[in-house]
């Protein structure tokens, strides 16, 4: 019997359409070798609208969303928009009005990359960072008083709720079940002494009904250091908005590149679509050459494959990338290489087992 899905698709921008265009030719193969159909409908949303249209994406488009299982994106920014444009014109939106309150983003020393840290051997760094996705520092809440004056003030606030600290932290005490059954808590309650405050009293409540789960609380700087002096003693991580995605762009460069970053921005009870793109951005210094690693968008469909019901689907993906990795044959730029886009997206394809 026959899976179907309807995926919509959103290239974004530079070599966010680069990336998705080999993930979509990988995921076309998996379509020819299996029994599930994928319906792909783009949406031409991005800087490149922007410019003919003067937002984002259209007037409600999130809204359009709705109908579709999963959206899969690739990166969104341009040198020539500011990013607070960009962020809340596309990205933000669509995670609110479908309340993908979950930002989960593995990082991964995968054998055959080397890590910037000499000390780490394939596997010694596996880690999960849970954002929160929908609030915290990232709430888009303030405003600006005597603007474009000597006096100029901005003021912007950030929104901690106990129901979004807990369902993030159930999240990840959830998944630390699945794993080593470990969950640090990234906090800076010495400095902000309201929303962090009440970030660590829910921690506490929340880890009081995982007694089996080893927990730890750190400051942000704290982890920042920990991240890079002993980055193995870290396995499920759960921070705000603003400290997951900090934390997320050290783990990926410590495990080797942000091109091999993987992330998903989850509705976990299923009722609304989840949204599939990778930690890098759009690079627009390398954007239209051909070399930008298409690893993170292949290993982000193996996220969007796992969410859709599909985890042995998701396992083979990601051995796929790890085989090609492993054999260090056919690898990009970013990672020592001199491949194309292309060529490490075909070589990703020839080592799927399905």
């Amino acid at each position: 019997m026959s899976k179907e899905y309807n995926i919509a698709v959103i290239k974004g921008d530079g070599i966010g359409t680069e990336v998705v265009e080999e993930s979509l030719k990988f995921l076309n193969h998996i379509e020819k070798k299996t029994n599930i159909k994928f319906n792909f409908h783009e949406f031409p949303w991005g800087s490149e609208y922007y410019f003919s249209n003067g937002v984002m994406m259209e007037e409600n488009g999130e809204k359009k969303l709705s109908l579709f299982d999963s959206i899969f994106l690739g990166a969104v920014g341009h040198p020539d928009i500011q990013d607070h444009i960009t962020l809340n014109g596309l990205l933000l939106p669509i995670r609110r009005y479908y309340d993908q309150y979950i930002c989960h983003r593995p990082s991964v020393l995968y054998k055959g990359v080397k890590s910037p840290l000499s000390d780490k051997k394939p596997g010694s760094i596996d880690i999960i960072v849970v954002r929160e996705n929908t609030e915290g520092e990232y709430a888009n809440i303030g405003g600006f008083q005597y603007k474009d004056t000597s006096d100029e003030v901005a003021v912007q606030t950030a929104v901690f709720t106990r129901k979004g600290c807990e369902r993030v932290m159930e999240y990840s005490f959830e998944l630390s079940l699945k794993r080593n059954k470990k969950v640090c808590s990234i906090t800076k309650s010495n400095a902000q002494g309201y929303g962090m405050t009440l970030w660590d009293r829910v921690f506490e409540d929340v880890s009081k009904k995982y007694p089996n789960v080893e927990t730890e609380s750190l400051l942000i700087d704290a982890a920042c250091m920990d991240f890079i002096r002993q980055p193995e003693k870290f396995d499920v991580v759960v921070a705000s908005n603003l400290f997951g995605d900090i934390l997320t762009d050290i783990a990926a460069m410590i495990t080797g590149s942000l091109g091999l970053a993987s992330s998903a921005n989850i509705n976990p009870d299923k009722t609304k679509p989840s949204m599939f793109e990778p930690t890098h951005g759009s690079a627009p210094d390398i954007a239209g050459k051909g070399i930008a690693n298409p690893m993170a968008q292949i290993l982000t469909s193996g996220l969007m494959m796992d969410h859709l019901g599909e985890p042995e689907l998701a396992r083979k993906i990601e051995n796929s990338v790890k085989v090609v990795l492993e054999k260090q044959e056919i690898r990009s730029p970013d990672i020592g290489g001199n491949n194309s886009t292309t060529e490490v997206g075909n070589a990703i394809i020839n080592e799927l087992n399905l």
